[in-house]
């Protein structure tokens, strides 16, 4: 079974890599995936620009199990029929979180802190330069607003950053809207792992409820203003810092 991928990804995809030089000769890129549609989008849309691209570079898939008996045997075979190397990388996140995670605390930035900083160990002992993580616009919009509404700063997703160790890290569909990678995965009948794999659903512990208020925030703001998101992607662009009450800009 061959994989259809939409012009309008890989379009997308070759402008943000052409406008914030995401993928460059000589690459060896760690993709993060977790087995849900953003992850399984871009791998298949990195191994659709790797055959066009007129540069080479390589990227290892890989998955990080928290240790509470995940099966990824399918996911596994999946990459294997699409000529895609996977490798799953066992932890004892799971356990460790039991000890680390107080009752109605928050769980999510433990559990993505700790996924983050294996994915970063994996892709030195692999040799890579780079990391590449699923994130889109949807979730650049998200942070945006959740970090405007809650934590009174003006911060974002960035394209591609230098973490602590040295690694870069690319965000290659953050240009596109989460609709395009769940279209995707559907035209591909492709098996995508949700929210069942969520380690917060074997604690007992209060659901954030941020990121769903602030999703329900920006679809009702986008029935009424229907550019929101091409607007927000144009304003992430164009920043005037010296608008902005920052003390230090007005020493003059």
């Amino acid at each position: 079974m061959s994989i259809k991928i939409s012009k309008k990804i890989m379009s997308k995809l070759g402008k943000t890599n052409a406008e914030f030089t995401l993928i460059e000769e000589g690459d060896k890129i760690l993709v993060g995936l977790s087995g849900g549609k953003d992850s399984l989008t871009m791998i298949h849309a990195m191994k659709e620009q790797q055959r066009r691209a007129p540069f080479a570079f390589e990227f290892v898939a890989v998955t990080i199990s928290y240790g509470m008996g995940e099966n990824y045997d399918d996911l596994s075979k999946h990459c294997q029929e699409y000529g895609i190397k996977h490798i799953v990388h066992d932890t004892t996140v799971y356990e460790l979180a039991k000890e680390k995670i107080r009752k109605n605390s928050s769980f999510c930035s433990f559990f993505s802190r700790m996924r983050r900083g294996y994915l970063y160990t994996v892709a030195q002992e692999l040799g890579c330069n780079k990391v590449a993580l699923g994130h889109h616009m949807d979730d650049a919009a998200e942070s945006f607003f959740m970090n405007f509404i809650y934590n009174g700063q003006l911060r974002s997703l960035a394209p591609k950053y230098k973490a602590e160790n040295g690694l870069i890290v690319i965000r290659p569909l953050i240009q596109m809207r989460e609709r395009q990678l769940r279209a995707f995965v559907e035209e591909n009948k492709l098996q995508a792992i949700g929210d069942e794999a969520c380690p917060a659903m074997r604690f007992d512990v209060k659901m954030p409820h941020a990121r769903a208020n602030t999703k329900e925030m920006l679809a009702k703001m986008e029935k009424e203003f229907p550019s929101l998101f091409v607007s927000l992607n144009a304003a992430f662009k164009n920043i005037s810092v010296d608008s902005f009450f920052d003390a230090e800009k007005f020493s003059l």
